[in-house]
């Protein structure tokens, strides 16, 4: 897949993440669809050395399921570190 195949899917993989773990992390939607990017790169990285499983493939259920697994995880940490910086 090349570099514009993984934005599109991070991009998505974000979006659906912020629906799955709704709240109000800084930044609003911009930084959710860039964390999302870097969560799909990250559940990419984690799928491949744990399941084997990568991001190689755009049109994949394994690919989906570890890009929005690793978007997801990005969010939670990426809201638990900005917790204190909202009033």
């Amino acid at each position: 897949m090349t570099i514009i195949g993984w934005i599109l899917l991070g991009l998505i993989a974000g979006a659906i993440a912020k629906a799955i773990l709704p709240g109000r992390q800084a930044g609003g939607w911009i930084a959710t669809l860039i964390l999302g990017v870097v969560g799909a790169l990250v559940g990419g990285f984690i799928g491949g050395r744990v399941f084997g499983v990568g991001i190689e493939d755009f049109f994949s259920i394994e690919t989906w399921l570890v890009a929005i697994a690793g978007s997801v995880l990005v969010l939670f940490i990426y809201g638990l570190v900005t917790r204190g910086s909202r009033r």
